[in-house]
């Protein structure tokens, strides 16, 4: 039997807020105990554990059922996706609950990246491709993935590799690496077939938004 989520805030008190303010609401899935704190938006953490500074404890692998259609400006997942075993659920749950024009910022390991696998609560690894399981073909890059496993569809405005290293002197290669390569969609695409176990990726960066206007294919 699924946990039903606690709810430590007025939620429905804070999208009041939001939109009589104007100020963008931001949710930040599996936030642990470092949720933003500006001033210019309303900030709500969402964790499967119970840590300072989380509004919304609750197993995402179930959804975002807490929270109305349409009610989020901006969703921010950093290093939390790979923690998932529902990952197409929630990616259709995070195109319900943003606005239109709402954005989802992504942190994701890249598969090549050799500390993922150190983490032994990782679930899955992300590629460049695989986003774009969510998006129409006629706006997919040059080699194209099937788009017929669910509804859901988006719109990814940038993707990018991420190339760090925790070692000093080796950052300067990654940073060399990371314009090189995110120089085009060309070079990705080029890198991610041919040279991506030879030059390990950290991570990619993905932002996107809900795409309403085309229909699965």
């Amino acid at each position: 039997m699924n946990a039903p989520a606690l709810i430590k805030i007025d939620l429905s008190a804070t999208l009041e807020k939001s939109a009589r303010t104007g100020m963008p609401v931001i949710l930040e899935l599996g936030c642990g105990p470092k949720k933003g704190t500006d001033e210019t938006a309303i900030h709500l953490g969402a964790d499967i554990l119970d840590l300072p500074g989380v509004d919304i404890v609750a197993d995402l692998n179930q959804g975002l059922s807490f929270l109305p259609d349409a009610s989020i400006d901006e969703v921010h997942a950093s290093s939390f996706f790979a923690h998932l075993d529902q990952f197409e659920l929630l990616m259709r749950e995070i195109v319900r609950v943003l606005k239109p024009n709402g954005l989802c910022r992504a942190y994701v390991p890249h598969f090549s990246n050799p500390y993922y696998y150190s983490d032994y609560t990782h679930r899955r690894f992300f590629g460049l491709y695989t986003f774009f399981y969510f998006v129409d073909s006629k706006r997919q890059l040059r080699r194209k993935v099937p788009t017929f496993y669910g509804p859901t569809r988006i719109h990814i405005d940038s993707i990018k590799y991420v190339f760090k290293s925790p070692f000093r002197l080796r950052k300067i290669w990654k940073r060399f690496w990371g314009a090189l390569f995110n120089s085009s969609s060309w070079m990705q695409e080029f890198y991610e077939e041919n040279l991506c176990h030879m030059i390990p990726c950290y991570a990619l960066e993905v932002v996107f938004r809900p795409d309403t206007s085309t229909k699965p294919s």
